[in-house]
């Protein structure tokens, strides 16, 4: 017989020892038919809710909740407050040994063979008679004959049930303060009491929690009420990076000072993946799993929170739990964020929460620990073991563009290896477009994504301009060269972003440049109108940019920020608060570019208008002029498509009509469509007619002369 079925007859005996002395005390009440029953005890002198706690040595938390064999401290004054919740206190949990014991058992704290009651009993801080009414509550469900007993012992047909009163009639060492809201069996909800209209509590009916007989019966699992709201975190092996501040975690919670409270483990960032992996690698080194509770789950009425509150004290005292609270999307002056701080300051044992942004709270003790993903080289590392000899220097391709945690860089290797098996010439591409497909769908919710369809040919610019665009694109392909293998990023804590400020008027080719660069660089490029981001409503703009670079944080993006002049004006002297925020969101922006691994693009045609501090933290500012006769020209030649029907055009009259190229394109597809109307080719009347119509839109001056049709025309080229 192993350990567990040993146990598990051992405590199987001490029940049908306890029930059996249970029926005999019920019996020998039911006899004396004449006799009244016993009175209760007199009410102390004290508040019924305020009972005394013995003195006890207070040794460090750690050793109270992890050194294996340990008496448990009594209720303090706070836990036995039946109007706030008890305040944060040592971990209660199961020693490490808990950890082998087998699942759905109750594991012993000292005796390898103490009955679950017992153990129960201990956990709480139940007294001998709270333990017996316990137990004779727990015989309704377990023995048939205790019904009828009940009712014979309390001379009443009608009440085949346990009640107080007949706990102080038949058990030793009755106490009043077992009534109390604040004694174990009503704040641990350990018992249900139904007590119809105006009964009194002392007569109304008892039942054992379903939870709390099964333990006693030697059945040990998660409260069916919580399982619907946590989940286990997995284990998960960690990089180096991250391995390192899992012992971090773990040294500063061994070294917490004696007496003092637990202290809150803050898992910041956004890569919530790597968090609950760091969180449940520092459970399992206390032996306890770590559960998820999603913030979004907590009750926002208060009775219901308080519930919940004191089933997840329950089962951290009767299982190894520790608890994650998964707040990553609550923003700190949400009304979520109030649930949030209670919650956690009154659960008990180890604690996570997983947020954005530090929460600054001076009453609940917290150990704040930022948690970026896997470092380029972890990644570029397991890229490399995953894909084999035959990756190349996808790899290092791969780690350069994107920022994926361990878990995610496995499913798409897998995956692409999996789609190329027959075809191992595809895997470069299947790889590249896996990786930007997991990046999309996050970005997508929050800005338009563009499809680049120009090359560098379609760039009609000064080549000091289109150089200084190549330089951008080269920049961005070899910055694993440079930040990873030559050392720059371990040398440098800022700069290592790459931003360019685009400066042209509307028309100039900024955003065709924008599209140029990502189709060369195989990225996604996304345009965020900055004027729609910013809001007249304090804190919303912060809000709004967290959003949008949390989203683009796994990379492979192109941010293409237009109306850049929206938010990036000369700032002003703080007059009230609604400057003093404006400020605020402004080196928000620039701190979140700053961190930003890709390519970050602000637009703008008021470069004057940008606070010069601004401009001297981007690394490139290309200026994209109105362009001249030439460059107007080479536009008009290659505005049509080869397949439109085009007849003669003359280019340099139409060169000399001052437009840009965005007004060309305009130009060039509204003639079009009025001559498939027409139905003849595109030529010269039809484009005049267009020209003419854009500068009654632009509300130019027209001088009709100049858009009359041409008695004989040059050569489209």
């Amino acid at each position: 017989m192993n350990d567990q079925a040993t146990w598990l007859a051992a405590n199987d005996s001490f029940l049908a020892t306890a029930l059996a002395d249970l029926r005999a005390r019920l019996q020998r009440a039911a006899q004396q038919h004449d006799a009244p029953a016993a009175p209760p005890p007199p009410v102390p002198t004290a508040a019924v809710a305020a009972v005394e706690a013995p003195a006890v040595s207070k040794p460090s938390w750690f050793g109270r909740v992890f050194g294996g064999t340990h008496p448990r401290a009594a209720l303090t004054a706070a836990e036995l407050d039946a109007i706030r919740p008890p305040a944060p206190r040592a971990i209660d949990a199961a020693p490490p040994d808990d950890a082998a014991t087998p699942a759905g058992t109750p594991a012993p704290d000292a005796n390898s063979h103490a009955p679950a009651l017992e153990i129960l009993a201990e956990r709480l801080g139940l007294s001998p008679f709270e333990r017996d009414l316990l137990l004779l509550c727990v015989g309704m469900e377990l023995d048939t004959r205790f019904p009828a007993l009940c009712a014979q012992a309390q001379h009443d047909p009608a009440r085949p049930y346990p009640t107080f009163a007949l706990a102080f009639a038949v058990l030793d060492a009755p106490n009043w303060d077992a009534l109390s809201p604040g004694r174990p069996l009503r704040y641990w909800r350990l018992l249900e009491i139904h007590q119809p209209g105006a009964q009194p509590l002392v007569g109304a009916a008892l039942a054992a929690d379903e939870r709390v007989v099964n333990f006693i019966k030697g059945l040990n699992y998660l409260d069916d009420r919580l399982v619907p709201l946590l989940t286990a975190l997995p284990a998960a092996a960690l990089p180096a990076s991250q391995q390192a501040l899992a012992e971090q975690v773990i040294d500063s919670l061994r070294h917490a000072p004696p007496g003092e409270a637990v202290p809150v483990t803050q898992l910041l960032g956004s890569d919530s993946v790597s968090k609950q992996a760091i969180a449940q690698t520092v459970a399992a080194a206390f032996g306890v799993q770590a559960y998820r509770l999603p913030a979004e789950l907590l009750p926002g009425a208060a009775g219901e929170q308080e519930t919940l509150l004191r089933l997840w004290q329950r089962e951290s005292r009767l299982l190894p739990l520790a608890l994650y609270l998964d707040a990553s999307g609550v923003e700190r002056t949400d009304a979520a964020a109030m649930l949030v701080r209670r919650f956690i300051a009154n659960a008990d044992g180890l604690r996570f929460v997983d947020a954005r942004e530090p929460w600054a709270d001076p009453a609940i003790p917290a150990l704040g620990i930022d948690v970026a993903k896997p470092t380029a080289i972890e990644q570029r590392t397991l890229w490399q073991r995953l894909l084999g000899d035959a990756a190349g220097t996808q790899p290092q391709h791969l780690a350069g563009h994107f920022d994926f945690n361990l878990g995610r860089i496995e499913q798409i290797a897998r995956g692409a290896l999996a789609a190329t098996a027959h075809e191992p010439a595809a895997l470069t591409q299947t790889l590249w477009q896996n990786a930007l497909a997991h990046t999309r769908p996050a970005l997508d919710q929050l800005a338009q994504r563009i499809e680049p369809k120009a090359g560098w040919d379609d760039l009609k610019l000064p080549d000091s301009e289109k150089q200084l665009l190549h330089r951008i694109a080269d920049q961005v392909a070899r910055r694993g060269t440079v930040y990873d293998d030559w050392g720059f990023r371990a040398r440098m804590n800022r700069g290592l972003s790459i931003s360019a400020l685009f400066a042209g008027e509307s028309g100039t080719g900024k955003t065709m440049a924008a599209e140029v660069l990502a189709g060369e660089l195989g990225l996604s490029l996304y345009r965020i109108d900055l004027s729609a981001v910013v809001s007249k409503y304090i804190g919303e703009t912060e809000k709004n940019l967290r959003k949008l670079f949390d989203a683009a944080e796994d990379g492979g993006a192109i941010l293409f920020f237009d109306e850049a002049d929206a938010l990036f004006g000369k700032r002003s002297e703080v007059k009230d608060s609604h400057d003093r925020y404006a400020n605020i969101e402004v080196n928000y922006l620039l701190q979140r570019l700053e961190s930003f691994r890709g390519l970050a693009i602000l637009a703008t045609n008021m470069k004057g208008a940008l606070d010069g501090a601004f401009l001297r933290r981007l690394r490139f500012v290309v200026n994209f002029p109105f362009p001249g006769p030439a460059e107007r020209r080479a536009i008009w030649a290659s505005v049509f498509p080869p397949q439109a029907t085009v007849g003669t055009l003359d280019l340099a009259r139409l060169a000399r009509f001052a437009l840009t190229g965005g007004s060309i394109q305009g130009i060039a597809l509204n003639a079009a469509f009025m001559a498939a109307q027409a139905g003849v080719e595109i030529g010269m009347p039809v484009v005049l007619e267009a020209v003419r119509g854009e500068y009654l839109k632009l509300d130019r001056p027209v001088n009709e002369a100049d858009f009359s049709p041409p008695e004989s025309a040059g050569g489209r080229s």
